[in-house]
């Protein structure tokens, strides 16, 4: 019984031990809603954690509702946004498939918003890769 005990132990503690060896943070944000406090919380995560750990890797996917935080004269957020693009290790990717549903152009998204085929394909990118995943709702 102790052996089936300790074995247990070291089989959940696994997880653990291997998250502790593995030091990069990399997580990607799926954000569909055109709720400005939505964005606002995006922003939050975004300067929380890259005060937290300078060397984390993010990534914020929008598509669906969600233009309007990198759409010029239409973000409420538009200053964060660019300031927290200067960031190497922050990326904000837009689906183009969302923007031509919007007839958004790449010339009214925000300085450093970069664009990508299919929000969904490049999230689950991402996660192959490893990244962690975090659904922004409210």
């Amino acid at each position: 019984m102790k052996k089936i005990v300790i074995i247990c132990l070291l089989c959940l503690s696994m997880p653990l031990m291997v998250m502790a060896q593995s030091p990069d943070y990399k997580v990607v944000f799926d954000l569909t809603s055109k709720d400005p406090n939505v964005h606002q919380s995006v922003i939050r995560w975004l300067n929380g954690i890259s005060k937290s750990d300078p060397a984390a890797q993010m990534e914020v996917v929008f598509y669906g509702k969600s233009l309007d935080m990198i759409v010029k004269d239409r973000s409420s957020v538009a200053d964060d946004v660019m300031k927290l693009a200067e960031n190497k290790n922050i990326a904000f990717r837009v689906c183009a498939v969302a923007m031509k549903n919007q007839n958004i152009n790449e010339n009214q998204l925000l300085p450093g918003v970069k664009t990508v085929p299919d929000g969904i394909y490049e999230i689950i990118a991402k996660q192959k890769e490893g990244w962690g995943y975090i659904k922004a709702v409210q």
